[in-house]
């Protein structure tokens, strides 16, 4: 590590601090430092060399430092056509702007290109973050990239040696060759320095041209299944557990302080929170009063089946008929009809089923539907 990282016994630095509360990078907060942007009880300091304690007062641009807040890890899956930065000279699209907005300020641990996609580490912790992006702290970091282009395993196994390109020395990189698909072929490339464009630099000294470039871990954290777009916060115990003590010292890293929950995001376009209904009047039931005592007592009685009286009232009212039908293939049937007939209906004529009426209607006594233009069905034949 280098002496910015060692920790101070009489406190720690200003930049430092700045970076703990959420509002920069160490980096960034000495630039502001160097531009007078920051006093510490109530005097101007130019010069980053200063160590603080919880009794200073410090001000940012007029405005007294937030409350220090418990570390805070998340993973984001970094999609293509994002800027790793929090303002873009170029006016480019930047992931800090696409973050839900009820998330706190957050520092990305080292970068990802605009065509890079996968998984980057976010933190409010500008410490940790710088820590954790050190090639001193040896967190390796797999990618999966598709190439164009052709290449053996005995070339990418030159590179655990380390390799130079243009001038800039790389160091052990590890390198398989998963699968050829025609001119592309995908590999798996693992590092520990990170630097600008290094697989890209790298696999293009070897003829190779990338088209895809996915990192899916840095250290002990795997993009595993997290969508595009997609944030999920690391538990604080599985955080503590994978930094281990030295990078908690190293980094100060604090546990401690309670959690501050962040803003419920607000709903989306369409959606309109709705408070729950209050009723004016307590809830009675038609037994019961509001204060829980019993009104009357609930009496069931069993008032017996309704077919049954309405089969009784038939029998004594006359309204159950008797007759005699025929079926189509002449077999005399009893039947009973039920319900009385209406005074301006007349009783339904008895169909004579002998043999001239037989002839009249058609074969089998069946009666021929007037509408119908072709006449009786015909009949089919018997099959032998």
């Amino acid at each position: 590590m280098d002496e910015k990282s060692e920790p101070h016994s009489g406190g720690e630095r200003i930049a430092r601090a700045i970076a703990r509360a959420g509002l920069a990078s160490r980096r960034e907060a000495e630039a502001w430092i160097a531009a007078g942007r920051v006093a510490v009880n109530g005097e101007v300091i130019r010069s980053p060399a200063r160590d603080v304690t919880a009794g200073d007062h410090i001000m940012v641009d007029g405005a007294p430092l937030p409350a220090k807040e418990r570390t805070r890890l998340f993973l984001y899956y970094k999609p293509r056509g994002l800027m790793t930065t929090h303002a873009d000279p170029r006016g480019r699209p930047t992931i800090f702007a696409r973050l839900p907005k009820h998330l706190p300020r957050l520092i990305s641990v080292g970068r990802l290109d605009f065509n890079t996609e996968g998984l980057l580490l976010l933190t409010n912790d500008g410490a940790l973050a710088r820590v954790l992006e050190l090639p001193a702290t040896g967190w390796l970091r797999r990618y999966r990239v598709r190439a164009h282009g052709s290449v053996t395993q005995q070339q990418l196994d030159g590179l655990r040696e380390g390799i130079s390109v243009e001038g800039i020395r790389y160091g052990a990189i590890e390198a398989t060759l998963d699968r050829v698909q025609g001119s592309n072929l995908w590999l798996t490339f693992a590092i520990r320095e990170g630097k600008n464009r290094e697989v890209r630099n790298v696999l293009g000294a070897l003829g190779l041209t990338v088209t895809r470039l996915i990192r899916v871990s840095f250290g002990p954290f795997q993009l595993g299944e997290l969508a595009e777009s997609e944030v999920e916060e690391v538990r604080t115990r599985v955080l503590r557990e994978q930094l281990g003590p030295k990078l908690v010292a190293l980094s100060g890293a604090d546990f401690s302080q309670p959690h501050v929950p962040s803003p419920a995001p607000p709903p989306g376009r369409g959606e309109e929170r709705r408070e729950p209904k209050r009723r004016d009047k307590p809830i009675s039931h038609s037994w019961r009063t509001p204060d829980g005592e019993q009104k009357k007592p609930l009496r069931r009685r069993f008032h017996g089946g309704r077919r049954d009286q309405r089969a009784e009232h038939n029998v004594r009212s006359g309204a159950v008929r008797a007759e005699v039908l025929t079926d189509r293939k002449g077999r005399r049937i009893a039947v009973e009809r039920h319900g009385e007939t209406k005074p301006n209906e007349a009783p339904a004529p008895r169909v004579d089923r002998s043999d001239k009426a037989a002839r009249k209607h058609g074969r089998g006594g069946r009666r021929v539907s007037r509408d119908r233009a072709s006449g009786p069905r015909p009949s089919r034949p018997r099959r032998k």
